[in-house]
């Protein structure tokens, strides 16, 4: 098996999120395999990831900007994904958007789309960040006033993933408050581990990202890094809004 899903066939699929890179390493096992079942895959990306660089004078935010859309590009058509929406919002600057606007431009998005599924971060933002919440918080509430009938997925980690990562995510500052994020579960409604040619194409979508992944390769080396993005989880929406995750 290349992938193993407690929900196979998810029909098409939305993805949103905030940055370029955060549907890589939370869903690129997810999306290669709905596209090898030949299922649409639909990715919306918040912002441009201007912002994500330690060197803000060689990297000003436009040249930056048009470097990770270009990443973008060729991450989405490693994994055979040809349908992605900008929805040109300030990297860092997403909880200062009416939300009002942004749920109704997502809404407007759900509707084109049809999604059976629509995966997003969790509540928590997985690292906590004020974009991933925003973006979130958006997503769930287009979701329930658009689409309540279609599966709303949070990305999570199961306590598994910690467990044997903890230690490195530590060292590395992947969760800023020192901890696991609040979805972190024992189980999900859907898990798939990246192995084959699924797990090839999600390395080529994750290394496609080279402005931010470069770091972290030269730190921890290929395998490593492969072994550590390799197992993708997540978690009914439903089941965390009535709190019996």
């Amino acid at each position: 098996m290349e992938h193993r899903a407690a929900t196979p066939d998810g029909g098409t699929l939305l993805g949103i999120w905030a940055h370029p890179d955060d549907e890589a390493y939370l869903s690129a096992g997810l999306m290669a395999a709905a596209r090898e079942a030949g299922r649409r895959v639909v990715v919306v990306t918040a912002t441009c990831g201007e912002q994500g660089t330690d060197d803000p004078h060689g990297w000003p935010p436009p040249r930056l900007a048009a470097l990770r859309r270009r990443e973008m590009a060729r991450s989405l058509a490693a994994l055979g994904v040809r349908e992605h929406r900008w929805l040109g919002y300030a990297d860092g600057g997403c909880a200062d958007v009416p939300e009002a606007d942004a749920v109704s431009t997502i809404g407007d998005l759900i509707d084109e789309v049809a999604p059976d599924t629509i995966v997003t971060f969790g509540p928590d933002g997985m690292t906590g960040h004020p974009d991933h919440r925003a973006v979130s918080a958006w997503t769930t509430l287009a979701w329930q006033q658009r689409r309540p009938a279609a599966n709303l997925w949070y990305a999570t980690l199961l306590t598994s993933f910690h467990a044997e990562w903890g230690e490195l995510n530590d060292a590395v500052g992947l969760f800023p408050d020192g901890g696991a994020p609040e979805t972190l579960v024992a189980d999900a409604a859907a898990v798939v581990e990246c192995t084959g040619a699924v797990a090839r194409r999600k390395a080529a979508a994750m290394r496609a990202h080279a402005s931010q992944v470069g770091p972290l390769l030269e730190r921890v080396g290929d395998a490593t890094f492969d072994r550590w993005w390799s197992v993708e989880a997540f978690v009914a929406a439903s089941e965390v809004l009535a709190g019996t995750t």
